[in-house]
């Protein structure tokens, strides 16, 4: 018998099926290519990309000497700071008990997802890591299809279906993941929806998992509203650093446990998972922490700053693809929009484009314009859908981020920002446009 890699030989659990992260591979791909001096216009990588706010990075460097091992849920201090934060921005009733930290709201969503249920449910679309995560556990997946007609909302209907046929099936769906707002969709749940899923889920006996890591980047009318402020027991609330104040590489995130005893029992279920993972959050990274969840006017003048800028920058976007023709619902929170490409199925079916990735690979190759097929969040291959991010065009570097804040905060007319500054924004958003007209001209 050959021994194809030798010494190492690996699981299988875990690991048949894996696929790495479409997001990350990308960026990688696309670093690639600039690094050959080709040009690229990256719309597949969700990361914010604004400085970090003056008060928080002295906050770091104030800390640097902070090397010791921490509490695996966070220090007291910043779990009090955070409950004081989550009362006063979203009118949650949190106790410093309820709250428990990690290394990024991924590894603790990870970690929720090895400690709860038998089976997930996700919408489809729903972000890259929870289906990879439920996979890494050896948990299935029940996708529950939402609709663009609907603004992918979840339908309630369409959910309690795909319950029953996975309990007929002997089944045990448990625990619900959801995102408001979106990603990949850009779109958030209305109060009112919020308020029937949790209730449904009540109902159910559904473990909720409500990652809210862009609740703070909404940039519309409607109101963030959390699935635990209707439905405290039964659900846990994630959120972190790294959207509203750019802060991925720092890898903070929280959650924000039940009360109570069940509550209680997935806290200790968590520092066993964290005492053999990861330990603890990095001591300097929770100290500055304390500034970010401060409510420190200067901090939160320099978030709504920030939503503002992602808010233009994304309905630039999406009003390109609008007035190209383009089916697109509008973007409500965080930096993405999701188009659909489906009634061009016949001319790109003569270019040999027949798949979400097939899509994704011609705009990369004919455009420059780097995108995520919708198929890496669940959809069917066969579903023409991208998901773009406006939040790395015209940010590649540390000085165009700095001076985009710097004229903004000095002239924050939208159509002059765009207009004077995001040559690449422009651009890209031109590129649809083409690509759009080759297929309806051709």
């Amino acid at each position: 018998m050959t021994d194809r890699y030798g010494p190492p030989r690996f699981s299988r659990s875990g690991l048949r099926g894996l696929k790495p992260s479409a997001t990350l591979s990308l960026n990688d791909r696309v670093r690639e290519m600039w690094g050959l001096g080709l040009d690229v216009y990256h719309l597949g990588f969700g990361e914010s990309r604004f400085p970090v706010h003056p008060k928080i990075a002295e906050a770091l460097r104030a800390n640097v000497h902070q090397r010791s091992y921490l509490p695996a849920m966070g220090i007291w201090e910043l779990r009090e700071t955070i409950a004081g934060f989550y009362h006063r921005k979203f009118r949650m009733d949190v106790s410093p008990d309820q709250v428990v930290t990690g290394p990024g709201s991924k590894s603790l969503l990870y970690a929720l997802v090895l400690a709860l249920g038998e089976e997930l449910i996700l919408p489809q679309p729903s972000w890259v890591s929870y289906a990879s995560q439920a996979h890494m556990v050896g948990k299935p997946v029940n996708w529950v299809p939402t609709r663009p007609d609907r603004d992918y909302v979840l339908d309630i209907g369409d959910l309690l279906r795909v319950m029953e046929d996975s309990r007929d099936n002997w089944g045990n769906p448990e625990v619900l993941v959801l995102n408001s707002p979106n990603n990949p969709t850009g779109t958030m749940l209305s109060p009112d929806a919020v308020r029937a899923l949790a209730e449904f889920a009540r109902e159910q006996r559904l473990m909720v998992l409500s990652d809210e890591i862009y609740a703070l980047t909404a940039h519309c009318q409607v109101p963030h509203v959390s699935p635990a402020q209707h439905y405290p027991e039964g659900t846990v609330a994630l959120g972190g650093l790294s959207k509203h104040l750019s802060l991925g590489g720092w890898r903070f995130g929280l959650a924000i446990l039940p009360p109570g005893p069940a509550g209680e029992a997935l806290r200790q279920a968590l520092g066993c998972i964290a005492g053999s993972i990861w330990s603890c959050v990095a001591a300097p990274v929770q100290y500055a922490a304390l500034v970010a969840y401060s409510d420190d006017p200067d901090v939160d003048n320099y978030i709504d700053q920030c939503t503002r800028m992602h808010s233009i920058r994304t309905h630039y976007l999406y009003q390109g693809l609008v007035e190209a023709g383009v089916p697109c619902v509008e973007p409500s929170g965080g930096f993405y929009v999701f188009p659909s490409f489906d009634r061009w199925k016949d001319p790109l079916a003569e270019r040999d484009v027949h798949t979400a990735d097939d899509l994704a690979m011609y705009l990369l190759e004919n455009y420059q314009l780097a995108t995520l097929p919708g198929s890496a969040f669940g959809c069917p291959p066969e579903e023409l859908c991208l998901r773009l991010s406006s939040s790395y065009l015209d940010t590649e570097s540390e000085e165009k981020v700095a001076s985009l804040v710097e004229v903004f905060t000095q002239d924050p007319d939208p159509a002059r920002f765009i207009e004077n500054h995001h040559p690449q924004t422009r651009e890209a958003t031109t590129r649809i446009a083409e690509f759009v007209a080759d297929l309806r001209y051709e």
